[in-house]
């Protein structure tokens, strides 16, 4: 019975949230941010639109300070505490843009910032919180344990918390991205903004909504982290048993109850994408139009060849572009491979003069590059008079990779196509 009752209040306090926010506050927001969030402009793409069928443009967040759309919510969050509040200090839990977003905001108004952040959290991403004057606390293997650190912490030194995602003021500093698409973009069709916990796409939604109601915002996940959507279908905020996803910026298990009502009332549809279509739109970027985002940063792009329309102006919003580089590196490989682009095979050779030169000769004729190659004596299998030979090569699409395995067993060899 308590529980029912406890639940009935909370979704009365939630309604009545809903019903007060107003794109008033939206504005009022994008006032607190005026000469600190960069109005990012939009960039045009010939090619996304030629692949998507509609007049696609795309928002840079990854240009931002702190290289995320984060410091807009948190921003607008710190800004507003009273100067008792601020005095005590700010502290959250992070592993990536929200730690950057509260460092960069704390230091603006002149306050501490305390971030927890998992132990294994990449180095790079820890001095680029403290780049910003924020102490960091590393503590445990995951985020949840960074997490109930600093609850922990928050609690015994009476700092402030400030949320990622599920708080009313980080929700509305996330929404102004939507005022500046709409004010350089006026007869724009549709938005497409990724969710994690939802308070991004339930920031964009509302504001959108607010001053275009015809605007069609559709929020974006990864398959393996869908929290929204699997809220949605089941009609309450529940928790994934698991995530797994390369935009690790949305591997988020459960969505915020403030998130998913605004997600609710205001979203007209969510898209999943794979991981590959997400590697894939990584690659595209970087190749077509000279920029680096993070997984999570591209899943807008992921899901233009899932529209259900055509011909329309589409802005995705690249949500951020904070990845190490060893990370970005393993993710275009696993796109070139994809396309066709990077080849690997083994074949044995008899161990005798001249055989890697035919092998080398077969792969110039067909103008494949070689860009590894390792022939190894010791590596036999049926006969100690075989040797084995691992080549990777450039191609140029799986039609390509087709006619090179071709001429290679024209020639007599048998190919083990690695990947």
């Amino acid at each position: 019975m308590a529980k029912n009752k406890d639940e009935a209040l909370e979704n009365e306090v939630l309604e009545k949230l809903l019903a007060e926010t107003t794109i008033a506050d939206v504005y009022k927001a994008a006032k607190h941010l005026d000469g600190i969030a960069w109005k990012t402009p939009l960039y045009s793409s010939p090619f996304f639109s030629q692949q998507s069928g509609n007049d696609v443009y795309i928002k840079p967040e990854n240009l931002q300070y702190t290289g995320s759309f984060k410091l807009r919510g948190a921003y607008n969050k710190i800004s507003q505490l009273s100067e008792e509040e601020r005095s005590r200090g700010v502290i959250t839990a992070s592993a990536g843009n929200h730690a950057q977003g509260v460092g960069f905001a704390a230091q603006a108004v002149g306050c501490k910032a305390t971030i927890c952040m998992p132990a294994t959290t990449p180095i790079l991403k820890v001095e680029a919180t403290r780049a910003y004057g924020a102490e960091v606390v590393l503590y445990g293997d995951t985020f949840d344990d960074a997490a109930a650190k600093a609850v922990e912490l928050q609690k015994e030194k009476g700092y402030i918390y400030i949320p990622p995602f599920d708080d009313p003021q980080v929700l509305l500093g996330q929404g102004t991205t939507a005022l500046e698409i709409i004010e350089e973009l006026k007869d724009v069709d549709a938005i497409l903004v990724p969710i994690g916990g939802g308070g991004f796409a339930a920031g964009v939604a509302l504001a959108t909504k607010a001053v275009k109601p015809d605007v069609q915002v559709i929020g974006v996940e990864p398959e393996g982290a869908a929290c929204m959507k699997n809220a949605f279908e089941k009609g309450h905020v529940d928790t994934l048993a698991a995530v797994d996803t390369v935009a690790d910026g949305c591997a988020v298990k459960t969505p915020g109850k403030i998130t998913y009502a605004f997600c609710r009332k205001y979203l007209d549809d969510i898209i999943t994408v794979s991981e590959m279509e997400i590697m894939s739109a990584l690659l595209s970027l970087i190749e077509k139009h000279k920029l680096i985002a993070e997984g999570a940063g591209v899943l807008s792009l992921a899901a233009l060849s899932k529209l259900n329309f055509h011909g329309k102006k589409v802005v995705c919003i690249v949500s951020g572009g904070n990845i190490d580089i060893s990370t970005i590196s393993a993710l275009i490989d696993r796109a070139m491979i994809d396309r066709g682009r990077i080849f690997c095979f083994s074949v044995q050779l008899p161990d005798k003069p001249g055989q890697l030169l035919n092998v080398s000769q077969i792969l110039t004729d067909e103008n494949a590059n070689v860009i590894k190659l390792d022939h190894n004596q010791s590596q036999v299998t049926d006969s100690f008079k075989k040797v084995n030979l691992a080549v990777t090569v450039e191609a140029h699409g799986h039609e390509h990779i087709a006619r090179i395995i071709a001429a290679l067993e024209k020639a007599g060899y048998s190919v083990n196509k690695i990947y």
